[in-house]
C-alpha cells in the first residue's frame, strides 16, 4: 500500500513540477507529432520499442539488470525526445523541461533500493 501511495505522491509531484517549470521557462507544450518531425518521432518511438522488447527476455534474471534496463531506456527515450524538441521546435526550451525530467527520473530509478528501504517495502 505505501508503494502505491509513493506512486501517485511521485505523479502528483511531477505533473505540479512539470507546470512549474514550463511556467518559469514560458514553455508552450508542443508535441512531437504536431510539427514536421512527426515520422522521425515514430520512427524513434518504433525502434526503441523494438529495442527494449528484444532485449527484455534477457534482462529479466535479476533486479539489477531490470534497474539498468529501466535507466537505458529512460535515457533513449527521453534525451532522444529531448533532441528532436531540440531539433524541430525552434524558439522554444521544452527540451530544457524534458532534460530535467530525464535527470529526475534516473535519480529515482538508480536509487529505488533506498527509496524502497525508506518506505520499509522490501
Amino acid at each position: 500500500m505505501k508503494f502505491f501511495v509513493f506512486l501517485i505522491v511521485l505523479i502528483i509531484l511531477a505533473f505540479l513540477l512539470e507546470k512549474v517549470l514550463n511556467k518559469l521557462f514560458g514553455v508552450q507544450r508542443i508535441k512531437l507529432s504536431e510539427t514536421t518531425a512527426k515520422n522521425v518521432d515514430r520512427w524513434r518511438r518504433g525502434i526503441i520499442v523494438g529495442i527494449c522488447l528484444c532485449s527484455f527476455p534477457f534482462i529479466i534474471n535479476s533486479i539489477i539488470s531490470i534497474k539498468w534496463f529501466w535507466i537505458v531506456f529512460l535515457i533513449l527515450s527521453s534525451g532522444s525526445e529531448s533532441l528532436l524538441e531540440w531539433i524541430y521546435i525552434k524558439n522554444s526550451k521544452q527540451y530544457i523541461t524534458t532534460l530535467i525530467f530525464l535527470i529526475l527520473g534516473l535519480i529515482i530509478i538508480y536509487n529505488v533500493e533506498h527509496i524502497l528501504s525508506i518506505l520499509s517495502w522490501n
